[in-house]
């Protein structure tokens, strides 16, 4: 590996590595490294914000390193806050086990399966006993667990902080025993975690692991981290044109940052990006459109992401409609438009629909409808646009017709 190459896979789309003349000392070596990635199947789905981490992941796999994927199915019924300052709610070992499958095949969109071992944490928890958890507790202090950020600002304002949260680090630096860990993967907001399981490692004669953190990706909002919770991820499993319509609603001053943490643009092309905005000498959308095909290519196809954006400039840009509409057959007697867009499954809930009715965000026939009254003329061949991506064809309740 040449030093511009290993300079490369340390430094871009990297936010700190612990320690890093150690972690070069490793790859010089040229013996094949054990990378540790574990994951709480809490959810059942990635988005871009997980990527960040997996395509280094694949980076060192090309290298000829080995990922050891830890499945998190005993501390995803603890439940880590993980900077989110709440205890999240335990899960039943079926919702952990679905929500695994889901979240593996979606993994391995990204990383090579080829080059992974799977370890699921209840070959090593499932036979631990009270004993057990006596000797993992007594290597650490209360003192030492409250100092990590999330649970010292929760214990300082009087929030809750259960037990079993304050073992969620031990158990998971038990992980970097149980498989002999060379290097754990995290981002930023695992720091703590990950050297809890450095220190216990040196504890039990192993070579302390390296702890490789990657920064956290914000969200389309362009405020908070990208999040499930909160709304504002993009999938890698969604369709292309909801990912590139996405991509395109992201505020323009994260575009570098999507790009050097989730492209494989080369750095020289992406200060001359950078050049370019500073000099007011580009239209933002037209490297925004760049960025836009280069993630919907790696999860679908290049064609499909052409397809994308021919479907973006006519829909966004022209005004035009999708070339593919949901249909949906008006109930005899008619219904008020809340119901419609629940009952056609446009919006998640009604406080969903009432508040982009508020917000103006519901077209009907290209006239945006507000005001106090729901009830809305509708007939076959009126479309429904809900924000910018969601539109609804209405047809004949009988025939199916448009007409």
């Amino acid at each position: 590996m040449t030093v511009h190459s290993l300079d490369y896979i340390l430094r871009r789309g990297v936010a700190e590595i612990i320690v890093e003349e150690e972690m070069r000392e490793l790859l010089r070596s040229g013996r094949p490294l054990r990378l540790k990635e574990g994951f709480d199947p809490s959810r059942p789905d990635i988005h871009l914000g997980h990527v960040v981490g997996l395509r280094k992941l694949r980076q060192f796999q090309e290298l000829g390193h080995k990922v050891i994927l830890i499945v998190g199915d005993w501390t995803a019924r603890i439940g880590d806050p993980s900077g989110e300052s709440a205890t999240r709610p335990m899960l039943t070992a079926e919702e952990v086990n679905a929500n695994a499958q889901t979240y593996m095949q979606q993994f391995f969109k990204v990383v090579d399966k080829g080059r992974t071992e799977v370890r699921w944490q209840s070959e090593w928890f499932g036979k631990f006993d009270l004993g057990d958890v006596f000797r993992l507790t007594s290597k650490f202090t209360v003192a030492q667990l409250l100092a990590r950020d999330d649970f010292a600002s929760r214990y300082t304002s009087g929030r809750p902080i259960a037990l079993t949260e304050l073992l969620y680090p031990l158990l998971q630096a038990y992980d970097s025993v149980v498989i002999e860990a060379d290097v754990e993967f995290g981002g930023t907001d695992q720091k703590f975690n990950c050297l809890v399981g450095r220190e216990l490692q040196g504890m039990v004669g192993q070579r302390p692991q390296q702890v490789f953190l990657t920064p956290l990706l914000l969200g389309t909002d362009g405020s908070q981290k990208m999040s499930k919770s909160l709304g504002n991820y993009i999938g890698i499993d969604e369709p292309p044109q909801e990912m590139y319509g996405k991509v395109m609603s992201i505020p323009d001053g994260l575009m570098l940052d999507y790009f050097e943490m989730l492209t494989d643009v080369p750095d020289e092309e992406l200060a001359e990006f950078r050049r370019q905005l500073a000099a007011q000498s580009v239209n933002p959308m037209l490297i925004k459109k760049r960025l836009a095909r280069e993630i919907v290519a790696q999860f679908h196809t290049q064609t499909a992401a052409q397809r994308a954006e021919a479907e973006f400039e006519r829909v966004f840009q022209k005004r035009g409609l999708p070339a593919e509409i949901p249909e949906y057959s008006l109930p005899v007697g008619g219904t008020d438009i809340i119901s419609l867009l629940c009952d056609a499954g446009l919006v998640k809930s009604r406080s969903e629909a009432r508040r982009l009715w508020a917000q103006g965000a519901i077209e009907v026939d290209g006239v945006r409808l507000g005001g106090d009254q729901l009830q809305v003329s509708l007939h076959p061949g009126s479309i429904i646009q809900v924000g910018k991506r969601r539109f609804l064809r209405i047809v004949d309740a009988d025939t199916g017709s448009k007409n």
